[in-house]
């Protein structure tokens, strides 16, 4: 007995050194795959970036006019270069997952991985690590690069090549107006409230603001009751002046205060009776609007122009006024759900190693797995649309074409369990 005891303790050291050994030796491998991964990912992702930017540069020479200068176009290609890194991420992830494993496999290493014990899943797992991390790039540079980027793109774009393009930009919106009656009661004097009448409506527009308050150019259209033009006035700047209190009874707390800015360099057009017109140059005027100069600064700007946090922002802003935007509902959950897009791209690129194209060549993978990005790219478009045309779930239309490529890639990867 005490001879079998003596085995037993003599086994369970070399057990232990067993253990460590497959344990050191699962680290060596993780790190190789990884290694191997995020290298061609890095590959693939600038790779692809780097044509972005050559087609783009070609496709502005055409644009090249005495004001839209060469200079120009290398600053226009600069600020767009964020954007077009954040686009490529995901069909980057997939090309260079399937070229890192494709090598290999080529090698015949993974057969030697799996041969000695390695599951399917911890290879797929080494291979997902360093796709997290341009996952979290891509983060990064939404929330943190493109909201500076684009604008100093577009405010080159706007200067120099705007005549010649066509788009809606800024904020537009219609204002009832009131004026007090000319034939008030005594009574609703003496109680300090002033009877009020309808006067037309304001159609008013603005094309930029920033957070300290600056607003660029403002158009604005009064129309009377009947919907006829009277007065239009451009100005080609202003600046946020204060808040003052409104006193109206039953009033919500947003709507306690209107926003007043300061207009400049203001141009005045009065249409009188008989379709005379009269023109007043270098007044000046003060623009009111029911909400603060954050929440303009958020109006002006393009969805795809704002960062995560001010998307969300804008949404809650948008809920405040019982009001829905779902460009800036679809921007948010792209841009938010976009890590996710890069793993389930990486599971499918697995899936092509290990499923059924295995046995084929490197570069046909490659050639499939281009397709299957570019068709997931055109996929996300065409749901985004939809959810634009139908009103349908932002949230929901994005995850429709994440949870497919995952559900694929999964089911590919099970079948070679």
């Amino acid at each position: 007995m005490r001879a079998s005891l003596l085995t037993k303790l003599s086994k369970k050291p070399s057990q232990n050194q067993t253990a460590n050994a497959q344990h050191a030796s699962l680290k060596v491998l993780g790190r190789y795959v990884k290694t191997n991964a995020l290298l061609a990912i890095i590959a693939a992702v600038l790779g692809l970036w780097a044509l972005q930017l050559l087609f783009s540069y070609l496709s502005e020479l055409d644009a090249l006019t005495d004001s839209y200068t060469m200079s120009d176009v290398l600053k226009y290609i600069l600020y767009r270069s964020p954007y077009f890194l954040e686009q490529f991420m995901p069909t980057g992830a997939l090309l260079g997952a399937v070229i890192g494993l494709g090598l290999l496999a080529n090698k015949s290493e993974l057969v030697v991985m799996r041969a000695s014990g390695v599951s399917l899943y911890r290879i797929v797992g080494w291979v997902l690590q360093p796709a997290l991390v341009f996952a979290l790039l891509a983060l990064a540079i939404n929330q943190f690069v493109l909201p500076h980027t684009n604008q100093l793109a577009n405010d080159i774009n706007s200067e120099d090549s705007g005549a010649s393009i066509t788009s809606v930009r800024g904020y537009w919106t219609m204002q009832p107006r009131f004026k007090a009656a000319a034939d008030s009661s005594d009574s609703s004097k003496n109680s300090g409230t002033a009877e009020v009448q309808p006067d037309g409506s304001d159609i008013l527009y603005i094309d930029y603001a920033d957070v300290q308050g600056n607003i660029g150019t403002v158009k604005r259209w009064h129309l009377d009751n009947n919907g006829n033009l009277q007065t239009a006035i451009h100005a080609k700047g202003g600046q946020y002046t204060g808040r003052i209190v409104i006193d109206t009874p039953n009033a919500k707390p947003r709507e306690q205060y209107r926003y007043e800015w300061q207009l400049n360099n203001m141009t005045k057009l009065t249409i009188n009776k008989g379709f005379d017109s009269t023109q007043a140059k270098s007044e000046t005027d003060t623009l009111s609007l029911p909400f603060a100069p954050e929440s303009v600064y958020l109006l002006t700007r393009q969805a795809e122009d704002l960062s995560l946090t001010q998307l969300y922002q804008h949404r809650q802003f948008m809920r405040q006024q019982d009001k829905r935007s779902l460009s800036h509902e679809l921007a948010f959950w792209q841009k938010l759900l976009s890590p996710l897009s890069i793993l389930s791209l990486v599971i499918v690129a697995c899936s092509f190693v290990f499923g059924s194209l295995r046995t084929h060549s490197l570069g046909l993978r490659i050639v499939v797995a281009l397709l299957f990005g570019l068709l997931f790219s055109y996929i996300q478009d065409l749901v985004g649309f939809i959810s634009l045309a139908t009103g349908f779930s932002p949230l929901l239309m994005v995850l429709l074409p994440i949870i497919a490529s995952a559900l694929l890639g999964g089911y590919l990867l099970k079948r070679q369990m």
